[in-house]
């Protein structure tokens, strides 16, 4: 039965001119109410969780005679729907559980504006959630991490490479003792000691095709992919084909130099990522041709990466993954998000309007 409440960070304030505001102070939450008779003020005290709507309405009618149980429902209708109440019923999470996330369950209860959810339900998606994470570098490592900790249900961890020293100044997982010793290794070692509760697991095995990453798409929510061999936008690619073919939510994300992306695609909502990588091919076509400075064998090119920007990579995927799972509030999808650390500005969201008409991937879609 529902018990309404509401939620802490939207605690309302009245004032000495007949003004009630609900929301907290962040623009586009808050709302301001009319209140010159009290009964608003009296509606809102009585929101604490521990009265069903009935209770509500008896007692509100008792103290507002003039006032009916269509008024009062249809009021806290509109509280419910503005996303300021959550359903303060039990919940189906241990003793435990419940302090080891009693922060997170504050900051989903503040973002989370979603009519009739319980304040634990953002949890309950998480733990019910099953995540692949393909690279546990820089930002698949972080990833992995976070998620442990955040209380994912299930995460399997895919790696075919060896720690090396190189790695080490950004791949927080690993350590100088761990050199030499296959990164899945060491990974599902240190995230079994973040959180009990999070089935853990890892396979070593090098990608070659979409066909590996359709069987581990299949068996899961989300997929991440964080590795950047045969190359960033092959594998990539290749990651679009299986989740579209599977319908599986994927995020990708990754650092070079000051720029650090995460991308967000829900397959069958909209453009895919193989649209958009045939439209900026189509872009570089009709543009004029550019010839790129070649110094020859004195220079190799190398990775550029600090364990702040593979860090932040690793962040924003393990948030978009968390938003695409709890839905609180839902993650605008099918489009890719920057930031740049040179400026600490982000360098623009790239998205398409449009599915891309010869897309190779979800153009068949788009025409049946």
């Amino acid at each position: 039965m529902w018990r309404p409440r509401i939620k802490f960070a939207h605690r309302p304030v009245r004032y000495d001119n007949g003004q009630v505001r609900i929301g907290g102070n962040t623009p586009g939450i808050t709302r301001g109410l009319r209140d010159p008779d009290g009964l608003v003020w009296a509606l809102l005290a009585l929101l604490d969780g521990s009265r069903t709507v009935g209770q509500i309405a008896d007692e509100l009618i008792r103290r507002f005679p003039a006032c009916t149980s269509g008024d009062v429902r249809q009021a806290l209708d509109n509280l419910n729907t503005a996303g300021y109440l959550e359903d303060a019923s039990e919940i189906e999470l241990s003793e435990s559980e419940r302090e080891r996330y009693s922060r997170s369950c504050a900051f989903w209860r503040a973002v989370d504006r979603t009519p009739g959810r319980r304040s634990w339900d953002a949890q309950l998606r998480l733990r019910q959630a099953r995540v692949v994470i393909v690279g546990v570098g820089g930002a698949g490592g972080t990833a992995a991490r976070l998620l442990v900790m955040s209380g994912v249900g299930q995460l399997h961890c895919v790696d075919a490479d060896m720690v090396e020293l190189s790695n080490l100044n950004r791949q927080g997982l690993f350590t100088e003792q761990d050199l030499g010793r296959p990164k899945v290794e060491v990974a599902l070692t240190q995230l079994r000691k973040h959180n009990s509760h999070v089935d853990v697991t890892g396979s070593r095995e090098h990608i070659k095709g979409p066909d590996q990453l359709r069987a581990l798409a299949v068996a899961c929510d989300v997929l991440l992919m964080a590795a950047d061999q045969p190359s960033t936008g092959e594998i990539r690619s290749w990651t679009n084909q299986a989740c579209h073919s599977t319908r599986t939510a994927w995020v990708h994300s990754g650092y070079d130099g000051p720029r650090v992306s995460v991308g967000v695609f829900r397959p069958g909502s909209g453009p895919c990522y193989d649209c958009a990588r045939a439209a900026e091919q189509h872009r570089r076509s009709v543009v004029s041709p550019r010839t790129a400075w070649a110094p020859g064998k004195s220079m190799t090119r190398e990775h550029a990466a600090i364990a702040a920007s593979a860090a932040l990579a690793g962040d924003l995927a393990a948030y978009a993954i968390e938003r695409l799972i709890t839905e609180a509030p839902d993650l605008p999808v099918n489009q890719e998000y920057g930031l740049n650390l040179a400026t600490l500005r982000d360098y623009g969201t790239l998205r398409l309007e449009r599915p891309w008409p010869d897309c190779p991937t979800c153009a068949h879609d788009n025409h049946g």
